[in-house]
């Protein structure tokens, strides 16, 4: 999620079992924003110290010395990341090798830019139903590609992934 309340909302209403994770690269922005030019680099070595750390409990520890850190210089920065902190965190709740899959939402936008690119040229759409069906040829057109290019450091088979859409999605 982005931060938009509405739609973590109702988000959490459709999907009463699923964890929203913010993402953190935007969480970063909005704190960065708040910084004189003269701080942002240590300000941002410490978000990536939170962001990356080895587990929660450090996390926390490391955003409790941001806080100390910056409490008093920076209050608004400290503000904005202490009321997303605890969202920013949920990724710790899955297997660590999918952790870096989690931390952002760069990989969502990039489906939606292909969506953008594809449909805006488009003057006319044979119907809704048309338009459903161009969209699933680019969502598998694009799993297709993730699956054979993996970000980062994930692996090809998401193990965690595989039995829980198994369990809950197939029929």
């Amino acid at each position: 999620m982005d931060g938009l309340p509405g739609l973590e909302r109702v988000f959490k209403e459709e999907f009463t079992n699923a964890k929203a994770q913010r993402c953190q690269v935007h969480v970063a922005r909005n704190v960065l924003a708040k910084v004189p030019k003269k701080f942002k680099k240590a300000v941002a070595d410490d978000l990536r110290s939170i962001f990356y750390a080895s587990s929660k409990k450090k996390a926390g520890e490391f955003f409790d010395q941001f806080t100390d850190r910056w409490g008093k210089d920076l209050p608004s920065a400290v503000k904005c990341l202490g009321t997303s902190i605890d969202a920013c965190m949920t990724f710790f709740n899955f297997p660590e090798e999918e952790w870096i899959s989690l931390r952002t939402t760069n990989i969502i936008e990039r489906l939606n830019k292909e969506f953008k690119r594809r449909t805006k040229s488009m003057e006319i759409v044979a119907g809704e139903r048309a338009c459903y069906t161009l969209l699933t040829f680019i969502c598998l057109k694009m799993e297709l590609h993730w699956q054979s290019n993996p970000i980062g450091k994930v692996r090809k088979n998401l193990p965690f992934f595989q039995i829980l859409a198994h369990k809950n999605f197939t029929q």
